[in-house]
């Protein structure tokens, strides 16, 4: 993970206000969410353009006006998650007023958030193997620089102890984004299971994990 490009992450543009401006909004909001659920449907790999536009009243011109292709499609999918979950993570570190406190309810808003997006958590379930969510946009670098921001203003407060903020922010994100992907792969929809899991982990270290039986252990 680039530490100097999450520093440099720009911030999202305004919201658009004028008809022409929301009328391509809201023909771009189509296409995304038609793509949800044709993902969710058919599986990353099995999916067209032509399956998205057929999924949506708009025209294929239309379509090549926002994306050029499904890859495209996805990524801005993922990119609209980012964006609606940050003010969700920045609220419950804010609030926090210990260090369990800040990573389990860092940890457990997101993971309350992938489970909780169904046709996206199918999506991934589907493609496992073959789909990996890029993490160098501005909107996802974005939230790693505010993990990172918040870390620093914990450590200020001495809620941590003086530590690289940049090396746990980016421990954090690591933990956090390959457990979703494992929830996704077991079709695991239980969060509290993966936040006690990471949370033990952040804090204690191996010897702090909860145990688990053989067949768990096993699993693929």
């Amino acid at each position: 993970m680039d530490i100097e490009l999450i520093k440099s992450a720009p911030r999202p543009a305004p919201k658009p206000t004028g008809k022409r401006e929301l009328t391509k909004a809201q023909n771009r909001l189509t296409i995304l969410e038609a793509a949800r659920q044709v993902f969710a449907e058919l599986g990353y790999g099995a999916t067209t353009v032509r399956d998205i536009i057929r999924a949506t009243p708009l025209a294929s011109g239309t379509f090549y006006n926002y994306f050029q292709s499904k890859e495209e499609v996805f990524q801005a999918i993922q990119d609209e998650s980012a964006l609606r979950i940050r003010p969700r993570l920045h609220e419950e570190r804010a609030k926090a007023s210990t260090v369990e406190e800040f990573i389990s309810g860092t940890f457990r808003t997101f993971f309350e958030f992938v489970a909780g997006d169904h046709s996206n958590f199918r999506t991934l379930r589907m493609n496992t193997d073959t789909l990996r969510v890029r993490m160098d946009t501005p909107e996802t670098i974005a939230g790693f620089e505010e993990l990172r921001e918040d870390l620093v203003g914990a450590i200020a407060k001495g809620m941590f102890p003086p530590v690289d903020a940049d090396f746990l922010m980016a421990a954090i994100v690591g933990v956090a984004f390959e457990l979703a992907e494992r929830m996704a792969r077991r079709e695991l929809r239980d969060p509290a299971t993966a936040t006690a899991f990471a949370t033990a982990l952040l804090l204690g270290g191996i010897h702090a994990l909860p145990t688990v039986t053989p067949p768990d252990i096993a699993a693929p």
